[in-house]
């Protein structure tokens, strides 16, 4: 799995003291960067112009939402997995589009999601069968998710829906199978997601393999949703094949096309300040101990699996002092990685790591009753302001 840190991760902090803009907060605990948000919307904005796309925030990746005053100039609305997401999204986004899809609808929530959803996305026929009507009744978009059988995942398969097997889409085998007239007259749109942190090249692959199962389809909608894993933001994405793209799906088809990316909104927009608790020694290895966690505060960090950047360390060896980093818990595997630095490590020492604005503070949990880190914002003038704290109660809360 390639390194997410491509795009420079502290390029908000450049010319900042950060040992001492960071000193006096709470640790560990997260830091949203505005400025890099800012930035960010205005990249989306600007394929959204250029192109007549509609671009979405994928609120599982970024759902922090007193943010989302500051990203809603750039964006069409917001994408949601499920209940909870689309009415985050239609309260605190209320200006624009809220996109659902979700694996399978439960039929007690159905109705309260109709009220807060204008796209409803179906993952099979099934589904489709079952709550289309009354979707289609209350005036939603219709779509349906379809699995192009398309992989272009390099080693990290649980993030690939179009693995054999998957759960995730409708093939065109399905689509033949099960699709009358009757289901076929509900649909405005189809979607696929099938890209996880990948560039255009990828998106053109699986285009090709959408037209050549679906391409027969395209042109009876209104509308194709071209999912999210998209890292436009980065500073290596081919943004001007993106472009070309959406404009030969718009032109050749007559459809809307929309993206949903969750990363490329907040990518390299926020930060984990943490502090060393202990340090040791184990044979040639050198564990130090931090009051964050990985298994609870980066879970992306083990399941992705992926390595942080780390203000002001390199890989190992490359500095004169190699650590391996990990948190409190009990779990031996609470890793975050192997990092060098000029000077050795101390107790009290503070560490920044950065891209810590995507799937952290929407994964984190309490395992070993560990806290959550309270989130703050670093605002564009570079002051800093408490968002949320959290105590014992948060914690007690969930469980009883």
């Amino acid at each position: 799995m390639q390194n997410k840190d491509i795009r420079p991760p502290f390029a908000g902090l450049s010319g900042l003291d950060v040992t001492q803009l960071f000193a006096d907060l709470p640790t560990p605990c997260y830091v949203l960067d505005e400025a890099q948000l800012l930035q960010n919307g205005k990249i989306l904005r600007g394929v959204q112009q250029r192109t007549g796309c509609r671009i979405l925030l994928a609120q599982k990746a970024f759902s922090n939402f007193p943010l989302y005053p500051v990203l809603a100039p750039y964006l069409c609305g917001t994408e949601a997995s499920g209940l909870y997401e689309a009415r985050l999204g239609k309260e605190e986004m209320p200006q624009g589009e809220v996109h659902v899809f979700c694996g399978a609808y439960r039929e007690r929530e159905f109705p309260e999601l109709l009220q807060y959803a204008d796209h409803i996305v179906f993952n099979s026929p099934r589904q489709l069968k079952k709550f289309g009507a009354r979707a289609k009744d209350a005036g939603k978009s219709i779509g349906l998710r379809i699995n192009p059988e398309c992989s272009t995942q390099d080693g990290h398969e649980i993030y690939d829906p179009c693995a054999p097997g998957s759960r995730l889409g409708t093939t065109r085998a399905q689509w033949d199978a099960a699709i009358t007239p009757e289901l076929f007259g509900l649909l405005d749109g189809l979607h696929f997601h099938t890209l996880c942190e990948q560039n255009a090249d990828a998106l053109e692959t699986t285009l090709d393999a959408v037209e050549q199962k679906f391409g027969d389809i395209l042109s009876h909608m209104s509308w194709i949703n071209f999912g999210g894993g998209h890292h436009i933001t980065r500073r290596d994405y081919d943004i001007r094949r993106l472009e070309r793209l959406i404009v030969r799906t718009r032109d050749r088809y007559g459809v809307t096309v929309y993206l949903e990316p969750g990363e490329a909104c907040a990518l390299n927009a926020g930060y984990l300040v943490t502090e060393v608790l202990d340090v040791l020694q184990n044979g040639t290895t050198y564990p130090a101990i931090l009051d964050m966690s990985a298994a609870c505060h980066t879970p992306d960090v083990i399941e992705m699996p992926y390595r942080p950047p780390l203000y002001g360390a390199g890989d190992a060896g490359v500095h004169a002092h190699t650590y391996r980093l990990g948190g409190p818990t009990c779990l031996a595997g609470d890793i975050i990685g192997d990092y060098s630095f000029p000077a050795p490590l101390r107790e009290g020492d503070r560490l920044v790591f950065g891209d810590m604005a995507i799937y952290t503070t929407c994964k984190n949990n309490t395992f070993n009753g560990m806290p959550l880190p309270d989130i703050w914002l670093l605002r564009a003038d570079r002051t800093l302001k408490q968002l949320v704290s959290f105590g014992y109660d948060d914690f007690k809360r969930r469980l009883g």
